[in-house]
């Protein structure tokens, strides 16, 4: 039994239906060592002209983001996708739960291709649909249920923003996270409670540290376990019930590096994002999303000294682009985001010359059903004051 009891798809074969992810990838791809690669790319890219948008989300390879019309956060890129209504087909260079926020926004006649089906996300397929509507029952049997409001991260399932739509609850970023659970605590009353699927993390680091909740009104919904591990007692003392999921990268950061490196580089400032690990949150000088990240770097005076927490990809990026400023990562260890590097070049290049041939490969469709519920809590997330845009 691994944390996540889910069975391993190796380069993207195999099938398995519950889990976010779970999917086929036919196909054949073109060998890794193709010097042709890079001109295949930009010719299929060329012929497609306008009737091909791509997106490339920030933790992607340099190989594949340099063909990216847009790069971004997912919520960022699946709106720009929806801002396109005359590219026929959007290729996302992301994850699936990214795939499905395009096909959600984007038009009926506009066609989503994920070049590698496999390209999951650990954090998402941590909350799946069955057992958080198990959980759901759980709650209403430790007689909560009605006090609950329901919050997920776009971090998560077409399926698991429809459960949030259809019970009263909303959808956010890591940059709304705040206005989201403040709209959420004002639905019920004074004994409203939030479930936050499917980071533990950003919901425990939003309650405590941006709208003042204690740690110990936050327990953690096992879904391994009956009644999530938790007495009923526990469920009604409880403000904030966080879904025990993590991001597979931003859950290794740790304080004892930040410690380590502060006391190597003098003037250091530490910025991570707030998926991280609470005691990591606690001993960093600044806390966002990616885009929030990217900006303080941008902004930042030369000969500045940063250590950043996420993705590898990325930073490595900000590094090469502000050479006047020392950029080091924040783990002793190389930290890719695995799923995230499935779309490689030879899948990209295969899913786009598939398209010039006329063929759709991996196209993501959410059902209508899901659909509609799940852009239920994606309008309550737009209709929230302040940041609710940006990823």
């Amino acid at each position: 039994m691994t944390t996540v009891d889910l069975p391993l798809l190796p380069l993207g074969r195999g099938t398995d239906p519950l889990s976010e992810r779970g999917v086929e990838c036919p196909g054949d791809l073109p060998a890794a060592s193709d010097p042709d690669l890079v001109a295949r790319a930009r010719a299929a890219k060329e012929a497609l002209g306008d009737r091909v948008f791509v997106l490339g989300h920030h933790y992607q390879r340099d190989e594949v983001i340099q063909f990216a019309d847009v790069t971004g956060d997912s919520f960022k890129l699946a709106r720009d996708a929806a801002a396109r209504p005359e590219a026929e087909f959007i290729v996302f260079c992301g994850v699936h739960f990214m795939a499905e926020s395009a096909d959600i926004l984007t038009g009926p006649h506009q066609r989503v291709v994920l070049p590698d089906l496999a390209a999951g996300c650990s954090m998402a397929d941590m909350a799946r649909i069955a057992q958080v509507e198990k959980a759901w029952e759980a709650l209403a049997e430790a007689g909560v249920r009605d006090q609950v409001v329901p919050v997920t991260y776009m971090n998560s399932s077409a399926a698991i923003k429809a459960f949030c739509g259809r019970n009263g609850g909303v959808v956010c970023t890591s940059s709304n996270a705040e206005v989201a659970l403040e709209w959420a605590f004002a639905q019920k009353g004074p004994d409203t409670k939030v479930l936050f699927l499917p980071d533990q993390h950003l919901g425990r680091n939003t309650a405590v540290l941006d709208l003042g909740y204690s740690l110990d009104d936050c327990v953690v919904w096992n879904p391994h376990k009956p009644g999530g591990g938790l007495t009923a007692e526990e469920l009604r003392d409880a403000k904030v019930i966080l879904w025990k999921g993590h991001c597979s990268v931003h859950g290794r950061f740790s304080p004892d590096v930040i410690d380590d490196l502060r006391a190597k580089i003098p003037d250091l400032n530490v910025i991570v994002h707030p998926e991280c690990r609470h005691e990591v949150v606690l001993k960093a000088d600044h806390v966002g999303s990616t885009e929030h990240i990217i900006k303080t770097i941008e902004a930042a005076p030369a000969g500045s000294s940063w250590a950043i927490g996420t993705e590898l990809n990325l930073v490595q990026r900000l590094a090469n682009a502000h050479p006047d400023k020392n950029i080091v990562f924040l783990d002793r260890n190389v930290c890719y985001c695995s799923t995230m590097n499935r779309i490689d070049l030879p899948h990209l290049v295969w899913a786009m010359e598939s398209l010039v041939e006329g063929v759709v490969v991996n196209q993501i469709e959410v059902d209508p059903q899901t659909e509609q519920e799940a852009l239920v809590a994606l309008q309550r997330m737009l209709d929230l004051p302040g940041k609710s845009h940006r990823d």
